[in-house]
């Protein structure tokens, strides 16, 4: 076999597979220089700017900067947030750098003048690195970091401002357990944390080789045998090469990790680093808290679109632009009779949508969409919840009906202004064959009448119907020059509120055997109800051909 599989993890008794995520991580974006090394055009000093006053204004703590002793357009962007006093006094820079003298040097001098930094060292550990490209042993590895950190606490001694450590074993998850855990202790022994002090040991998964519950499996026991665990950070890390980055962190939060590094919406070498985005917003939905702001994605999506030059997929969790919108007829039925028991809750329950849209910046506008797939239950909330019609339930497959019918015919989705159109063309106020003009209504306690002219074709008669009430008078007027049919369902409601608020009307009839269904709008009931009845008369007539 060209391939093996990934060898499983010996630890008994695990305990991550009961345990769930109760509160939010140490976040660390690591967008400025993981996800910038991979961009086809790395960030302008601009670009940078910008991404990381989004990061701040997300609420990020701990944004990695760059590698400032890598490239000289890394060290002006460090220099520039902290010359121009862009860091926030609660918002830690970390900068990444080798186990090289000369690389620690310049990133002594990069961070001089910052408040809060993190440097965080990193070298190689994997089995293939040290074989294939290093061709070092264990022990040479292991000096090569140990000297690292050596050299970082002698350029740093007396830095005038707070300095975190952070190591990375790279390629954590391709490393023997054991050399991992080794190499961690005596880098965490070298640096030698005081008092409340904590070394962050990042164990990356550089190359995500295994299934999510492996990675879980390989923290946890590292959490177990990390000899200073109450002096150590255990932060993720983890890439997305088999699709599983999410859930893979998300495991080993419950293995035991304290932090996460990562980027938002993914981005990073090859298939990616871990979506920050998308792992915090599944804290949410769960009720955890994630610590970061994420009220206004479509902000969040522009400005990371706009500095990586990456488009996001339309499918992407909680971001893209059609996670939250139905087009089968089944799920959008669920999701209206959701929304509709929603009105009385206070948790969110609405079958289909994990999360309230609302609650990261999206409307309800773009839930329901109608193409050849939809189905009555879509066409009604959207004539409801963006227009105010609330069609009779069975109104709904007749109204569906047509609009699947026009979808198909254009091969494409309607949009909701087409909807109306489409709507209002088939069953609002038509006035086609029957009508009812330059009339006057007189109410009384007992009696209504309808004076006016009564038009049936090219056809006008004037008369005046007295009877109960505005629609037996409209009816039995239309009755007696001939008109043959059955009022069967009737419903009204407000169309809308405020000093030009409408009304709306619905009819169904029975005429020479078949049911129609008809709609009137007016500026009141009696108005929109004698619209209505006209209009369904309309349609019955025009059945009939």
């Amino acid at each position: 076999m060209k391939y093996t599989k990934f060898k499983k993890i010996d630890i008994k008794n695990r305990t991550w597979p009961d345990n769930e995520i109760k509160e939010a991580p140490v976040w660390c974006s690591v967008d400025l220089r993981d996800g910038n090394q991979s961009l086809i055009k790395p960030m302008t000093l601009d670009k940078k700017v910008r991404f990381f006053k989004l990061l701040v204004e997300m609420g990020f703590k701990e944004i990695e900067v760059g590698f400032p002793s890598a490239s000289e357009v890394e060290y002006e962007f460090t220099r520039y947030l902290i010359e121009n006093d862009l860091i926030p006094d609660d918002v830690t820079i970390q900068i990444l750098t080798q186990a090289r003298e000369h690389l620690i040097k310049k990133s002594s001098e990069a961070l001089q003048g910052a408040k809060n930094v993190i440097v965080h060292l990193y070298n190689s550990t994997s089995t293939n690195q040290r074989e294939i490209v290093f061709k070092k042993s264990q022990k040479e590895i292991t000096e090569i970091a140990l000297q690292g950190v050596a050299w970082i606490k002698e350029y740093f001694e007396g830095f005038d401002g707070n300095v975190g450590f952070e190591y990375s074993p790279e390629s954590f998850t391709q490393t023997e357990l054991e050399f991992a855990r080794d190499i961690c202790n005596a880098v965490v022994d070298a640096w030698n944390p005081q008092g409340d002090e904590k070394v962050i040991l990042n164990l990356p998964a550089t190359v995500e080789s295994s299934t999510p519950n492996i990675y879980a499996d390989q923290i946890e026991w590292m959490c177990r045998e990390i000899k200073r665990r109450d002096q150590v950070l255990i932060s993720l890390h983890a890439h997305n090469d088999r699709g599983t980055a999410i859930a893979a962190t998300e495991l080993a939060l419950m293995a035991g990790a304290d932090r996460v590094e990562g980027t938002l919406l993914g981005n990073g070498e090859r298939t990616g680093n871990v979506d920050i985005l998308t792992v915090g917003l599944n804290m949410y939905t769960q009720g955890v808290d994630p610590k970061l702001d994420f009220s206004d994605v479509d902000k969040i999506v522009k400005t990371v679109e706009s500095v990586n030059e990456i488009s996001t997929n339309v499918r992407h969790p909680y971001v893209g632009y059609l996670v939250y919108t139905a087009f089968s007829g089944s799920h959008q039925d669920a999701i209206k009779k959701g929304m509709e028991f929603q009105k009385t809750k206070e948790q969110w329950c609405v079958p289909y949508l994990p999360i309230d849209p609302k609650d990261v910046g999206r409307d309800y506008e773009a839930i329901i969409r109608i193409n050849s797939q939809s189905g009555k239950g879509g066409v009604a909330y959207i004539l409801n919840a963006n227009y105010g019609y609330k069609i009779p339930k069975s109104m709904e497959p007749l109204v569906g009906k047509i609009i699947q019918k026009k979808s198909e015919k254009v091969d494409g989705i309607l949009s909701e202004q087409q909807i109306l159109k489409l709507f209002e063309d088939q069953f609002v106020n038509r006035h086609d064959f029957y009508c009812l003009s330059d009339f006057k209504i007189e109410i009384d306690d007992r009696h209504s009448s309808v004076e006016g002219d009564f038009c049936i074709g090219d056809e006008k008669y004037s008369q005046k119907i007295t009877a109960g009430g505005i629609i037996d008078a409209v009816s039995n007027g239309f009755k007696e020059l001939g008109a043959e049919f059955k009022i069967v369902e009737y419903f009204e409601h407000a169309l809308s509120h405020g000093s030009d608020a409408k009304a709306a009307a619905y009819f169904a009839v029975v005429s020479h055997g078949k049911t129609c269904y008809g709609v009137g709008v007016g500026d009141n009931i009696s108005y929109a109800s004698i619209n209505a009845l006209i209009s369904t008369l309309n349609i019955a007539y025009a059945d009939q051909d």
